[in-house]
């Protein structure tokens, strides 16, 4: 079939819940997608986030094909060795001391506020506890975790949502201070916002926030699931501003395109939840696991958190140099492979011409154009990626 005849078959049989590009992916090969038609695209999205490593690395591939061979699914009713490896790696990566694993990002939200309203639950027996989440967040699509994402046209249409739940803004301490009461059990942010616009949380904010935790005996939750995994120069975003919180959550790249998360509780959040209080099917099976245990093995074998280091400021250079030149585009933020360039209109088009010239980008709201492409990523594939962006917004801001 061709390219309209797989899309074709496609809007019959799919939820539409999705707007697609008019593109089927077939393959990849490093830093590059390669569509049904064998057009080529330079991959500045790594499937949002997730693909650290680039497609068809061999290493990755092998360890996967290697498991598989093995045993894929148990069950949590059984402990099994990749779980038990995986977990050893990411507490020691990430400086927490348990893990729950699961199958997404939103899931491991969804643990993460459970854990909070558990702990307020035995500290006090009441179960009427609220939340602090921040305006502008993103932290996914199931009930729970869309009650914490801090923005209407998500929620409208599926109130209503879990009870309990206030909504401070981003880097105002202040704002965070006013929500607080007697019922207050947690506190959950991004510490880099991506679906938000790739807002960097202040340090002097997140040391507040913790501060705040620790009077009032609240759960801080940081959400990395995006800004985690080495995207921002550190193995996870908090790393870099010394801050630790009682949760955490992750996914995207820890398992680099095979569908995983994790929860992750230290300090007083680490015995919250007892046999029974929560469970998973496939969470933390071995063929899961496998792929986290090899994706951390690469991590520190290839250095890639100071690879991230070093070509951020060549990226962030390089778009630094598009906000001097074009008068539409009004700045950049972000940190470390997680950039934004801000646009004064809307930049979905600059999207689609960008797919034209064989690029792929994504949007971060209306005005942002995301940039979160694989690790690996080098200078030749900043300066391409420029020169397709460049031809892109061109068309666009004529």
């Amino acid at each position: 079939m061709n390219k309209s005849e797989y899309i074709d078959e496609a809007e019959k049989v799919l939820l539409r819940t999705y707007n697609r590009y008019h593109i089927v992916l077939d393959k990849g090969e490093g830093v590059y997608l390669y569509d049904t038609d064998g057009k080529k695209y330079l991959d500045f999205a790594a499937g949002i986030a997730v693909f650290a490593f680039g497609y068809h690395n061999e290493e990755f591939n092998e360890a996967l094909k290697s498991q598989i061979d093995k045993l894929i699914h148990t069950s949590n009713l059984y402990y099994n060795v990749p779980a038990i490896e995986a977990a050893k790696k990411l507490t020691r990566v990430s400086g927490m001391e348990r893990v729950f694993f699961t199958n997404s990002g939103t899931e491991a939200i969804e643990g993460a506020i459970k854990v909070a309203r558990k702990y307020a639950y035995n500290r006090d027996g009441k179960a009427d506890h609220e939340i602090i989440a921040m305006r502008h967040s993103f932290h996914g699509r199931s009930l729970g975790a869309l009650s914490v994402t801090g923005n209407k046209k998500y929620q409208e249409a599926f109130k209503p949502l879990i009870g309990g739940v206030k909504f401070a803004d981003f880097n105002d301490l202040e704002s965070v201070k006013a929500q607080i009461t007697e019922k207050t059990c947690a506190i959950i942010l991004e510490p880099v916002q991506g679906e938000g616009g790739i807002y960097p949380a202040d340090k002097e904010f997140l040391e507040g926030v913790r501060a705040l935790c620790d009077e009032h005996d609240l759960v801080l939750i940081f959400d990395e699931i995006q800004c985690g995994m080495g995207r921002t120069g550190t193995m996870f975003a908090c790393q870099a501003y010394g801050i630790k919180p009682d949760v955490m959550t992750t996914a995207k790249a820890l398992g680099c395109g095979v569908p995983v998360g994790a929860f992750l509780t230290a300090g007083k959040a680490v015995d919250a939840m007892v046999p029974g209080d929560h469970g998973t099917t496939y969470g933390g099976n071995p063929f899961a696991c496998a792929a986290v245990s090899k994706v951390l093995d690469m991590f520190e074998k290839e250095k890639i958190t100071e690879h991230v280091n070093e070509i951020s400021v060549y990226l962030e250079k390089k778009l630094d140099e598009l906000v001097e030149q074009y008068d539409f585009i009004e700045g950049r933020r972000g940190k470390g492979l997680m950039q934004g360039l801000i646009f004064n209109a809307p930049a979905g088009d600059v999207v689609v011409r960008a797919l034209e010239e064989g690029l792929i980008v994504i949007t971060a709201g209306t005005n942002v154009l995301r940039f979160v492409p694989p690790l690996i990523i080098t200078e030749e594939n900043v300066d391409e990626m420029i020169e397709k962006l460049k031809a892109s917004i061109e068309k666009v801001f004529k």
